[in-house]
């Protein structure tokens, strides 16, 4: 089973950009998708453009077109971006349920960059992403230019109490099983949440009760990574933090633990963003992510 929410990516596609995938099939994106084997499995990754590879990770229960909109800009601005699927997401298929360890994503992910002959890369990744990218920099230093957060990541501060609330009230707002359920996840991961027709969010609920026992084998998995990135230190490589200050998953609060992991990172936060800024201020995060490349 792969995990994916297609028409809640079209859907905040549509709502933040105005674009429904307008710029996957503008000709002026770079991006294509490709698919590669690797052990035993195969990982859907959307690539384009010239220049130092940029890997671009998404967050739990996401998949690689939410990066859509900055891996175009990026592409097209003299990078050579790489979104991939991770193992057991979106269009990567094939993978037992181990693969959800974080450990095992860095590891398949090592194997990914090899296979296709990527050296030197920049690595950037929202939410769950930026600790895959996080613990990356720190197995294989000498690997990674520069490391960006684009969001909060896991692993730096507990959850919200809006989540921690809904959590004691039996209400996992991850995995919602009715359309109120829904509207909270909308609510912690958007600033101004989108507006999804009711008969939409019907067939977004039934995925997740349909695939309610895997969505929850995997969330048990990640939570063992809820202190992964505390006392992770990594002052060789240059840093970029960026952090939504309406954050409903994760506070802002801990953004001064994260900063103290780093030699002299550059931090920028956002006073009208939640959780996936790469969504909802997408030229913003180009410019500033864009700008820290070219320095």
């Amino acid at each position: 089973m792969h995990l994916s929410l297609r028409i809640l990516i079209y859907f905040a596609f549509t709502l933040f950009t105005n674009s429904v995938f307008s710029q996957a099939q503008d000709t002026n994106c770079p991006l294509v998708r490709k698919t590669v084997a690797i052990e035993g499995g195969s990982i859907s990754y959307l690539e384009g453009g010239r220049g130092e590879p940029i890997l671009l990770l998404h967050g739990l229960f996401a998949q690689k077109e939410q990066w859509m909109d900055v891996g175009c800009a990026m592409a097209s601005e003299g990078f050579d971006v790489l979104a991939p699927d991770l193992p057991g997401y979106g269009a990567s298929r094939n993978y037992p349920i181990s693969i959800y360890s974080l450990d095992s994503q860095v590891r398949m992910l090592h194997e990914f960059i090899l296979h296709i002959g990527k050296r030197g890369i920049h690595i950037a990744g929202s939410s769950m992403g930026g600790t895959v990218a996080a613990l990356y920099a720190s197995k294989f230093p000498g690997e990674v230019k520069t490391l960006a957060f684009i969001g909060a990541p896991l692993g730096v501060i507990g959850w919200s109490p809006e989540v921690r609330n809904a959590i004691f009230q039996g209400i996992n707002p991850f995995i919602p099983i009715n359309q109120k359920q829904f509207d909270l996840e909308m609510h912690l991961l958007f600033f101004r949440p989108p507006v999804i027709d009711d008969a939409v969010k019907t067939k977004l609920v039934q995925e997740y009760v349909q695939n309610n026992r895997h969505y929850q084998q995997v969330w048990d998995i990640i939570n063992l990574y809820d202190h992964s990135l505390d006392g992770i230190k990594i002052k060789s490589t240059r840093t970029l933090i960026l952090w939504g200050e309406q954050d409903g998953i994760f506070s802002i609060d801990g953004l001064p633990y994260l900063k103290e992991s780093f030699k002299n990172p550059q931090a920028v936060q956002f006073p009208d963003a939640a959780h996936l800024l790469m969504l909802e201020q997408p030229e913003k995060v180009v410019k500033i992510y864009g700008d820290f490349l070219k320095d």
